[in-house]
């Protein structure tokens, strides 16, 4: 697998089908981001608080969605309504939360102590999404999933990790520069629901498509031994029965 490839793969999707994804991601951030100031405003801490426990759910919610529309749409057209891909994912929430709790925890702690063993975490499960949303793992199950498709391309896992995430970097600043002059508050919200709305789908269709990459390369059948074929023993000379005085 190469990171590049995968990359580009994702982008040509993305392009192909941007009005599957982006309304989904659309919808969430919006819906979240109207929680977060209403209720923050009108609740205080205990509206901030709820509005985190929101975000959470949203998220993870979100996440499982975009994987079922790459699944959708790799056949080039789209099957399902995202009402239905919600739908679908509903089932695998309680999941992707714990397991996406879980790991953002190990992967915050690791980066915290000596940022390597963040990153090697990161990359060894980037795909506990797909995994339990595709492959209907449990939460636990994920992370050994995870790491057993990511074993022995782990340089080009954390390759498409870094490019993806050099992307929702680039285009958060992009966005804030644009919406910098707008009344506070509103500046920032307006920022996160455009970044966030344009840039995530593009990074989840980026992780999937190296998920199905990855199990095809598993899957793949061995290729078959070279025949080993007998070397033939030199002649001997011929004898006519006697022997030699």
């Amino acid at each position: 697998m190469q990171s590049t490839a995968v990359v580009r793969e994702a982008w040509e999707m993305y392009k192909a089908h941007w009005r599957t994804f982006i309304p989904l991601a659309l919808i969430v951030y919006v819906i979240l981001g109207a929680i977060a100031l209403v209720l923050g405003l009108i609740l205080g801490w205990l509206g901030i608080l709820i509005s985190a426990l929101a975000s959470i759910v949203g998220t993870f919610w979100l996440q499982g969605a975009l994987v079922e529309a790459v699944q959708d749409v790799r056949d080039g057209k789209q099957d399902l309504s995202i009402g239905e891909m919600f739908q679908r994912v509903r089932p695998r929430l309680p999941a992707l939360i714990i397991a996406g709790i879980l790991a953002g925890l190990g992967i915050a702690v690791g980066l915290v102590l000596l940022i390597v063993p963040g990153l090697y975490l990161l990359t060894i499960w980037s795909l506990i999404v797909p995994t339990i949303v595709l492959e209907g793992k449990s939460a636990g199950e994920s992370f050994g999933r995870s790491r057993e498709l990511v074993r022995g391309n782990g340089w080009n896992v954390f390759g498409v990790i870094v490019i993806t995430i050099a992307a929702v970097i680039v285009a958060g600043i992009i966005v804030g520069l644009a919406t910098f002059w707008l009344p506070d508050g509103v500046d920032t919200f307006v920022s996160d629901v455009v970044s966030n709305t344009v840039v995530v789908p593009f990074v989840a269709v980026a992780w999937t498509i190296m998920y199905f990459t990855l199990v095809q390369l598993r899957e793949a059948p061995a290729a078959p031994a070279a025949p080993a074929y007998d070397t033939p023993s030199p002649a001997l000379p011929p004898t006519d029965g006697s022997g030699t005085g």
